[in-house]
């Protein structure tokens, strides 16, 4: 009788709260100018320019490709919608990546080198601690040095 009584009460507390973490409608806007052009953002829990946990949608047209890159802090990723293609190492290649479907995950470690596909229309969920920070293996990549040298 205890423990239900202590289960009921744990269940009381958690509702609440865990109502009040999520997000409602995510609200997307364009993505950072660290990411080629195409990809949208909504930022649905927390501010990942802080360093503090944070959740981001990212929104990808078919094909677009996401050069070798890395962050400095680990990464859990949830597949939202279509399929996101992954690969590590430092040159981008097709042949060497893993399928993740709707509702794959894949865990991306600190200062891993990797590389994206997205195959259809494709939403990512990204959880980590912030701030969200991205470099490029090659730094001939970066779609911000392609925008200053126009």
């Amino acid at each position: 009788m205890r423990s239900r009584f202590a289960i009921a009460a744990l269940a009381a507390l958690l509702v609440p709260s865990l109502a009040g973490a999520q997000s409602s409608t995510p609200v997307w806007g364009p993505a950072p100018s660290v990411l080629p052009a195409g990809a949208r953002l909504a930022v649905m829990q927390g501010d990942p320019s802080q360093a503090a946990l944070f959740t981001i949608r990212l929104e990808f047209p078919d094909g677009y490709r996401l050069a070798p890159h890395w962050h400095p802090t680990d990464e859990s990723l949830t597949i939202i919608s279509g399929t996101f293609l992954i690969g590590m190492g430092d040159t981008l290649d097709a042949s060497k990546t893993m399928a993740l479907p709707t509702s794959g995950f894949a865990f991306a470690p600190a200062n891993q080198h990797h590389f994206a596909i997205a195959k259809g229309r494709t939403v990512v969920q990204i959880n980590g601690m912030g701030p969200f920070a991205l470099t490029y293996v090659n730094s001939k990549d970066d779609p911000r040095k392609k925008l200053s040298s126009r």
